[in-house]
This record gives structure tokens, C-alpha cells and sequence, in this order.
């Protein structure tokens, strides 16, 4: 699907399919913005070369899961990142790969699903940003979608607090799946926002000829895309670190656990050891045993069993090991 959004030097937006491209190229003060959504790579590589984009660009927008970078050319800036096509409280996403096509009077933007930040810029409001300037709408569109994200990360953090209660109070290894699995979707989260971070210090940190830091609307707006993707990318690394915690919390207490089971085992087996010891001696069958003919060795034996056994119990729990 090919839509545009076409700003006037009058003032006046339109929006429409490839026949505004002309009325584009007519009229020299007007901005255009062309969103590609599932276009075969033959089709957007046909657009992309009416505008003059350079073929090194081309081949790294349509290369699978490009690491996301951002580089100029002599007649546009190439942006590419990850994007994801959804994302939910529970930390399930689809990641999309994103492009755009920055040129003096024109954004190109290529994705192969439906993006939610597009959706919703593309219309009044991004139509008054591309009537500033192009770079301005993807700026906003990267901002955008960073928001999605961070509304999802921070209803985590709801459910993040309810597994610390439950974990409290009744942990149980169903619950320990969970947490291990929310953390390795945090470790590729983190990565996704690592990438994006990365490419936004480099907004930052240089002066890019069509994200040009001089105009103080445009620094502004990439301050803002910077930060955000930088709050991203510190609250997935919170959010890792409590999960890594709680499961070291969760090992703790079952170690502790462990070792009271393991320790009150050990007692009973010190306390019927040397029982069993006296009952093996007197249990052997020879005739010459002199205390087998006496009257009252049964019942002495069985105090003194009886003691040994009572002793060593007043002795562990005086250690407080009972």
C-alpha cells in the first residue's frame, strides 16, 4: 500500500495515493511524505530510484533484520531501526524492521506490517510537522512509537510488583518459569533499545545535513526521541535486574529451606544412630553374651536408650538447631 501526505507552500494538506508525487515535483516549496506499508521490494526500489536514493541505501533498507543505523548520503539520510508491530503488558511484541528516506522536501518511510505510529501521525498532525520540515515527522514517529513502548514497560512494572508479592508469599516453580521467561524477553528488549539509543547519540552528537542540530525546533526534537529511548532502555534494565533478584531471592529461600529439611534429617539420624548401634549389638545371636542372662537388662537397656536418646535432643535444641 502506498499512501502520501502532501503539504503546500499555501498552506493546504492533501492526502492520496502515487498521483500526488507529480503535483510534489510541480510545485518547488512543497513537503511530501510517501508511506510504503508490504510494497514488494521491486516496487519501493522503482520509487526509491525516481528520488534519486543511493543503491547502498537501497540494498540496506531491504536487507532482513539490518542492525539499525543511521547514514548519510549526498541527497538524503537513512534511518533505520527496529520497530515493533505490537507490544503488550506482558511483554509480548513483534519487532518490525522501519526506514526512512530523509531528503530536503521529502520522507520516505518503508515497513512491511501495520505501525501504529504512523497510523496515528499520518493525518492533521502530520501534516502540520511536515509542513515544518520532513525530518521532523520521522523524528516524531520514532518519538511516537517510543511512547507505545513505554506504556507497555510501565504496566509492567504492575505485574512485576504483583510476582515480588507472590513470590513473598507462596513462591512455587510455575511462578520461577515466569519470571525467567519475562527476563529473557527483557534481555532482547534491552538489546532492541541498546540499537535505538545508539542511534539517536549519534542524532545528538552529530550534525547530520537533513537532522541539522542548528535549527533549535529539530535539536529539540531529537533531544526528545534521545531521551525517551534512553528511559526505554534504562527501565528494561531496572526491570531485568529486579527479575535477576527476585529469582536469587526465590534460590535463597529454597536453599534456606533445603537446609532446615537437610538439618533436622541430620538430627534425627545423630539421634537413632547410636540407638540402632545398641539395638545391632544386642541383636547378634551368641550364646556367650552375659548380659543376656541377666534379670534386668532389657529394662536397663532400654533407659539407657531412652537417655541417650532424650540427651542428644536437650543438647540440639540448647544449640538451637531444633
Amino acid at each position: 500500500m502506498i499512501r502520501t501526505l502532501l503539504f503546500t507552500a499555501e498552506g493546504a494538506s492533501r492526502s492520496g495515493g502515487e498521483e500526488l508525487i507529480e503535483d510534489w515535483r510541480a510545485d518547488d516549496s512543497s513537503h511530501i511524505w510517501i508511506d510504503l506499508q508490504g510494497e514488494s521490494m521491486e516496487r519501493e526500489k522503482a520509487l526509491l530510484d525516481a528520488f534519486e536514493c543511493h543503491p547502498m541505501a537501497i540494498n540496506d533498507a531491504h536487507r532482513d533484520r539490518h542492525p539499525p543505523k543511521i547514514e548519510e548520503f549526498e541527497t538524503h539520510t537513512l534511518i533505520i531501526y527496529r520497530g515493533i508491530s505490537s507490544f503488550d503488558a506482558e511483554l509480548n511484541y513483534e519487532p518490525q524492521q522501519m526506514c526512512f528516506f530523509i531528503g530536503e522536501r521529502y520522507l520516505i518511510s518503508l515497513h512491511p506490517g501495520h505501525a501504529l505510529s504512523i497510523e496515528r501521525l499520518f493525518g492533521h498532525e502530520g501534516s502540520i510537522l511536515l509542513g515544518r520540515s520532513p525530518e521532523h515527522v520521522a523524528l516524531k514517529v520514532m518519538y511516537t512509537s517510543a511512547g507505545f513502548y513505554l506504556d507497555s514497560l510501565l504496566a509492567f512494572e504492575n505485574e512485576l510488583s504483583d510476582l515480588e508479592d507472590e513470590l513473598q508469599d507462596a513462591g512455587t516453580d510455575k511462578l520461577m518459569r515466569r519470571i525467567i521467561n519475562y527476563k529473557s524477553r527483557l534481555v532482547k528488549m534491552r538489546r532492541i533499545f541498546n540499537y535505538h539509543k545508539g542511534i539517536t547519540q549519534e542524532l545528538v552528537a552529530f550534525d547530520y545535513h537533513h537532522l541539522s542540530r542548528e535549527d533549535p525546533e529539530t535539536l529539540h526534537a531529537i533531544n526528545d526521541v534521545f531521551e525517551r529511548f534512553e528511559r526505554l532502555y534504562s527501565l528494561t534494565q531496572m526491570y531485568y535486574d529486579i527479575c535477576g533478584d527476585l529469582i536469587d531471592g526465590y534460590i535463597s529461600i529454597s536453599s534456606h529451606q533445603l537446609n532446615i529439611t537437610m538439618r533436622v534429617l541430620t538430627v534425627i539420624t545423630a539421634i537413632f544412630v547410636p540407638l540402632t548401634f545398641l539395638a545391632g549389638i544386642y541383636g547378634m545371636n551368641f550364646s556367650n553374651m552375659p548380659e543376656l542372662s541377666f534379670r534386668y537388662g532389657y529394662f536397663i537397656l532400654l533407659g539407657i536408650m531412652l537417655l541417650m536418646g532424650g540427651g542428644l535432643l536437650y543438647l540440639f535444641r540448647r544449640k538451637g538447631w531444633l
